[in-house]
């Protein structure tokens, strides 16, 4: 940067925010670890779906000639009597971020000095942060107190073909598969990738298949709102138009009956969201292998190196032998605010660690369900 001076600044409002599109885009692009969440049209559309009057907190830090280099979208919010800084994207958004501009090294110093400036007495908390992201720098850069705890654990796999990927699972399990996914082929099923003018009406018929693929079953009840259906109306048509997100149906007899939704990286895409007709299930297509082979084919020929499964360790995901990858949480202070850092982190590892117990009874109690003679369960039963 040849010493020339870095700034900060704090943007307030959604209306500004919405102004900085074109920066933050270029940003976004100059950051080599961000992912599709940090994406401005994600997190504006986000904060217009979600966010509440007078929490907004953007810190920027731009160059002399106004460029800028760093950028931390957060909201000002409280734990009861506690005041918090933490990061746009909610529940829904798998891995949060800041933004450093790689060819800028002093970036996340200055970023560490707004960040503890605009914080004024809370406590900055960073959720589900991926391991290599720019947050890290930030961390590292901080003069006060801070805590590194777990969050939640993602599943990823290599961005390869899907022959490549049957050769990491057992050689019975994968002639399985490939004997799905003839069927599959077999019934006719083809996939299409929807053209940019064609994603809003398409985002309608997947939000329906994803309805009706979880109807009876206990949908996530967010993805049933009327502000996620807004939010991915304003936030993923702009993200196909510059290859940060995909959108795919698959159809039978001409009928869309599975539609997926993809979020795009230069390093890693993960499928986000998708709905299957139940006529699928009913014709015992393997759904989750049929998205597989379609990301792992798109994912492997675009040259990102990631195919990530997201947030979750469901069952369905082992078969495929990913890494597991533990997202992070990151708590930055200042010396007068250490007591409330140290009261939300022992608060957040008491939640963890209670949440343990419980999976552990849980599986204890499957467990002792299933020894011959119990009461209620068939010898030898499965579950």
């Amino acid at each position: 940067m040849n010493g020339r001076p870095l700034y900060p600044e704090v943007c307030r409002d959604a209306a500004s925010f919405g102004r900085l599109g074109p920066e933050w885009t270029a940003l976004y692009g100059r950051c080599s670890t961000a992912t599709p969440f940090q994406s401005h049209s994600w997190l504006h559309s986000w904060w217009l779906s979600y966010g509440r009057p007078g929490a907004l907190r953007i810190v920027l830090v731009r160059r002399a000639d106004g460029t800028p280099v760093a950028a931390a979208p957060l909201m000002r919010t409280s734990a009861g009597p506690l005041p918090v800084l933490t990061q746009l994207g909610g529940a829904i958004t798998d891995f949060t971020d800041v933004l450093l501009d790689d060819d800028c090294p002093e970036a996340a110093p200055a970023l560490a000095g707004a960040l503890a400036r605009a914080a004024r007495g809370a406590v900055i908390d960073l959720r589900e942060v991926r391991p290599g992201a720019a947050a890290e720098r930030v961390y590292e850069a901080w003069r006060g107190p801070r805590r590194r705890l777990a969050d939640s654990l993602c599943l990823e796999l290599p961005a390869v073909p899907m022959e490549a990927l049957l050769e990491r699972i057992p050689s019975g399990k994968a002639q399985r598969v490939r004997a799905k996914l003839r069927k599959m082929d077999a019934l006719g099923i083809d996939e299409r990738i929807v053209p940019a003018a064609e994603v809003p009406v398409a985002l309608e018929r997947l939000l329906k298949l994803h309805q009706l693929q979880w109807q009876g079953r206990g949908v996530t009840a967010e993805h049933t709102s009327e502000r996620f259906a807004q939010h991915l109306a304003r936030a993923v048509l702009p993200m196909v138009e510059r290859g940060d997100a995909m959108v795919t149906e698959f159809r039978l007899g001409g009928d869309v009956v599975c539609a997926d939704l993809t979020l795009m990286s230069p390093r890693l895409a993960g499928g986000y969201l998708y709905g299957a007709d139940p006529e699928l299930r009913a014709r015992k297509v393997d759904v989750a292998a049929m998205l597989l082979r379609h990301g792992a084919r798109e994912t492997s020929a675009s040259g990102r190196a990631t195919l990530s499964m997201l947030r979750g360790t469901e069952s369905y995901k082992h078969h495929w032998r990913p890494e597991t990858v533990p997202n992070q949480r990151l708590m930055l202070a200042g010396r007068s605010t250490a007591p409330l850092l140290w009261l939300r982190a022992g608060a957040a590892n008491g939640r963890r660690w209670a949440a343990r117990q419980a999976r552990e009874r849980e599986w204890v109690g499957r467990a002792v369900g299933r020894l011959p003679g119990r009461a209620g369960t068939p010898s030898g039963g499965g579950g």
